[in-house]
C-alpha cells in the first residue's frame, strides 16, 4: 500500500487507511506501507504536524495493490501543482487501485483520473467537484464509491470505511471485521448509505411553512406527500411550494421526500423482520418493486442485500461477544477451582 505525502494534506485523511491496512496485519493480512511524497521530502500537513516521506513518487518501485491520495483543507492550490499532479498520474500507473479520501478527489479529477467515473467527496465540496469537473459523475450523498479501479470517498472518517472495504475485498470479511473491533468503529458503513440524515442535511430556511411541510415528510414517510397535500399543509400553491424546494433546498419536492423515504426504510430493515412488502408500505413506496429500484439507484443494492449484510455483521459480533463470555467463563471458573484447592 502507498500514500502520497503533500504539503497541507490532513493528517486523518492519512492516518485513518494507514491504521486500517497495518491493523489488517495483525490479522493475517500481507500490506507493506511506503510514504511517498513529490519530491521524496518531508511534508508538513495541516494543522503544522511533520510527515516524513520513505521516497519520491517517481522512485517507486514495482506495482501498489492500493495508491491512496489523501486531501486537505487547501485543495484549491493542490489541483494547481503541477508537480503534485504528475506523482498522482504516476502512482495510479503503477496502481492496482487507487482511491482517494476526502478532497483526494480533486487531485485525480485535476489529473484526469475520474474523467467518466462515479465519484464523491466531502458533502461540503461536492457541488464545487462537479462544477469543476464536469465529466465526472459525483454522487454528493455516498460514504465512498468504488467505479472500476478507482474508489473515492467522502470527509475525514470515511477513509476508514473505504479501507475496511478495500481489506474485506483483499482477505475476507472475518479480516474487516476483526480490525473494525480492534480499532472499536462500526463494522464498515455501506458505501451508498448518506453521509448525513434528509432532514439534517436539508439547507436552514427561516420560512416557517417549508419548515412544517419538511418536518412532516419525516414524522410521517409513508403519508401522503404529493405537492398538492405539501401546499395544502403549508397554506400555499403548488407552484409556490416547488418554488420554495428549489430556492430553498435545490431540489425538487419528490426528490426530498424519496430521499426521507429511504432513510425510514433503511431503519426499518435495519431493526425489524418485516417482508419487503410492508416495508414498502410503511415508508410510502407502495410496493417491493418500486422500493428495490430506489435502493439500488442510490445505495446500490437491493433491499434484501442491504439487511442480510446488517444481519451478517451483527451475527458475526454476536459470535465474537459470545466466544469472548465463553472464554472468561472458563478462565473465572478455573480461578475458583484454584483458590478452592
Amino acid at each position: 500500500m502507498t500514500v502520497l505525502l503533500h504539503p497541507g494534506v490532513r493528517l486523518l485523511d492519512v492516518t485513518g487507511p494507514i491504521e486500517v491496512f497495518t491493523s489488517a496485519n495483525d490479522f493475517g493480512g500481507r500490506y507493506r506501507l511506503r510514504l511517498v511524497s513529490p519530491d521524496g521530502g518531508e511534508v508538513t500537513a495541516a494543522g503544522g504536524v511533520r510527515l516524513g516521506a520513505d521516497l519520491a513518487a517517481a522512485d517507486l518501485e514495482g506495482t501498489s495493490d492500493v495508491v491512496v491520495i489523501p486531501g486537505g483543507p487547501g485543495w484549491e492550490a493542490m489541483v494547481k501543482d503541477d508537480g503534485l499532479l504528475a506523482a498522482v498520474r504516476g502512482l495510479d500507473r503503477r496502481a492496482r487501485r487507487t482511491a482517494s479520501v476526502c478532497t483526494g478527489a480533486f487531485l485525480l479529477a485535476a489529473a484526469g483520473l475520474l474523467d467518466g467515473h462515479r465519484a464523491t467527496t466531502h458533502w461540503r465540496f461536492t457541488g464545487q467537484l462537479a462544477l469543476r469537473y464536469p465529466a465526472v459523475r459525483v454522487e454528493p450523498e455516498a460514504l465512498f464509491v468504488r467505479d472500476r479501479r478507482m474508489m473515492t470517498s467522502a470527509g475525514v472518517s470515511s477513509g476508514i470505511d473505504l479501507a475496511l472495504a478495500l481489506v474485506e475485498e483483499h482477505h475476507g470479511s472475518g479480516v474487516a471485521r476483526a480490525v473494525a473491533k480492534d480499532m472499536v468503529v462500526f463494522m464498515q458503513r455501506p458505501g451508498g448509505q448518506s453521509q448525513f440524515s434528509v432532514r439534517g442535511s436539508a439547507p436552514h430556511t427561516r420560512q416557517e411553512m417549508l419548515r412544517r411541510v419538511l418536518d412532516a415528510v419525516v414524522e410521517d414517510p409513508g403519508g401522503n406527500h404529493t405537492v398538492a397535500a405539501m401546499a395544502r399543509r403549508a397554506g400555499v400553491s403548488t407552484r409556490q411550494v416547488t418554488r420554495l424546494f428549489r430556492d430553498e433546498l435545490a431540489t425538487t419536492p419528490a426528490r426530498y421526500v424519496e430521499r426521507a423515504r429511504l432513510e425510514a426504510a433503511q431503519a426499518v430493515l435495519e431493526t425489524g423482520d418485516d417482508p419487503l412488502a410492508v416495508v414498502a408500505r410503511r415508508t410510502g413506496f407502495g410496493s417491493a418493486e418500486s422500493l428495490r429500484r430506489v435502493f439500488v439507484r442510490h445505495v446500490g443494492a437491493t433491499p434484501g442485500a442491504f439487511r442480510a449484510g446488517l444481519r451478517a455483521a451483527g451475527a458475526a459480533d454476536t459470535a465474537d461477544t459470545a466466544d469472548t463470555a465463553d472464554t472468561a467463563d472458563t478462565a473465572e471458573g478455573a480461578t475458583d477451582t484454584g483458590s478452592m484447592s
